[in-house]
């Protein structure tokens, strides 16, 4: 007996048949039609970079746990990539002399990381990454709380269905070193403890506070300043909250789009400022959905120029989870709108021409491939979700008509030539 290789997928990737393909691209149509008008162009890049920039950028845990790496033929060490950010750094580096900041950059990309699959998360997965490059402006930081906005509403969310939650990491640091009395050579750690704070129990962060050097007092005391909200801003210096971009916002006409949580810290080790995250609000999935945050030189692995940056990464396992929760999963598109088919294989030329004509005038359309009994063409026609068919016969043909077909009413009427393209439109509203 011969020895079958699996049929399945390495575990933690996913298999996409055309079913799951089409509800996923009219999701991301909408996304990407969001993005654009905002003014966002989109860009791509390698699937392959130099391991350093995701070593040197992109935090410990996906650096020493999560990277895919390997070595080429001429010995340089090189990784799957498990996130967008470091790459378009790299190329907003390349050309900055050529681009007319600031910039608004969007792009999709298919990213590996190894991790413990589990809901919501997967070695490989897609993320739509939204930047802007080259600008301090606050204004950015309103731009990106409205697109996600836009872009959840484009898919059919309301604004009770999530949350934005931002934080700026001056802010904390602040809080931290003046309430909490945390030395500036541990921050680092407690930004840590807190990006899993509400991961773990009471109990745990007590063990993790004591193991960074945290007395009990101190402890207690982060605990209050991490669950202060808004009031935490009135214990802040003045000259920490006016070089505050979030703080800004909070002080707009856009601070609806947002709430200032001091808990939001996010592990990337490349953001500088303001963070946010996106939860769902449904209790059903009451998890983080996707994240960002502002860096003020992630170029600077690059060049001599500073070019400050802001922007997020959707992914798509959190975003699909997050649709099928509050029921706005779209339902797979048919194969087709109508088939042409022909009563006998002589007519096969015939119908290949309707067939063209109608895809003239943006329909979707197929003809048999291997000719069956007009019954059964019918059936796999209505099991291929055609609203019509077009059924082509030699007299018919030699008149200059064909027959149109509703396989839902199972009306039909004989067309002219010239007239089919309008009569199955009409037909199909």
């Amino acid at each position: 007996m011969p020895e079958y290789l699996s049929t399945a997928p390495y575990r933690g990737t996913r298999d996409f048949l055309p079913a799951e393909m089409s509800v996923r691209t009219q999701v991301f149509d909408h996304l990407y039609d969001a993005l654009e008008q905002f003014g966002y162009q989109r860009y791509d890049g390698p699937i392959l970079e130099s391991a350093e920039i995701y070593e040197r950028k992109s935090g410990q845990e996906i650096a020493d746990q999560q990277l895919y790496t390997l070595t080429d033929r001429g010995g340089r060490r090189l990784a799957l990539r498990p996130e967008m950010t470091p790459s378009v750094a790299r190329m907003i580096a390349g050309n900055a002399g050529s681009l007319n900041f600031p910039v608004r950059w969007y792009s999709h990309p298919n990213c590996h990381r190894y991790e413990r699959p589990q809901r919501g998360r997967v070695r490989e997965h897609w993320q739509i990454n939204a930047d802007i490059f080259g600008s301090d402006s606050a204004n950015c930081e309103i731009e990106m709380f409205e697109l996600i906005h836009t872009l959840l509403g484009s898919v059919g969310a309301t604004e009770d269905m999530f949350l934005v939650r931002a934080n700026d990491r001056n802010l904390l640091g602040s809080a931290l070193t003046d309430l909490v009395g945390v030395p500036a050579e541990q921050l680092n750690q407690v930004f840590s403890l807190v990006d899993r704070w509400e991961k773990y129990d009471r109990d745990k962060l007590g063990e993790q506070a004591a193991e960074i050097g945290l007395s009990d007092k101190q402890f207690e005391k982060l605990g209050d300043v991490l669950g202060a909200g808004t009031a935490l801003l009135d214990e802040l210096p003045a000259p920490v909250k006016e070089a505050s971009n979030l703080v800004k916002v909070l002080d707009s006409d856009a601070a609806g789009l947002v709430r200032f949580d001091p808990m939001i810290v996010r592990g990337l080790a490349y953001y500088t400022s303001t963070v946010f995250e996106v939860f769902d609000t449904s209790p059903e999935n009451n998890r983080a959905l996707f994240g960002g945050g502002r860096y003020s030189d992630l170029a600077g692995m690059f060049t001599s120029q500073q070019i400050p940056g802001i922007g997020f990464g959707m992914g798509d396992v959190t975003l699909m989870d997050f649709l099928g929760t509050h029921g706005l999963t779209p339902k797979p598109r048919s194969e087709v709108d109508v088939v042409v088919i022909p009563v006998v294989e002589e007519l096969a030329g015939a119908a290949r021409k309707v067939a063209t004509e109608l895809r003239g005038a943006r329909l979707r359309v197929s003809t048999p491939l291997e000719l069956r009994k007009l019954g059964k063409e019918l059936s796999r026609a209505d099991r291929a979700g055609a609203r019509a068919v077009v059924i082509v016969g030699q007299e018919d043909w030699d008149a200059g008509n064909v027959t149109v077909r509703s396989l839902a009413s199972r009306e039909q009427q004989t067309v002219a030539l010239d007239g089919v393209a309008a009569a199955v439109q009409a037909l199909l509203g």
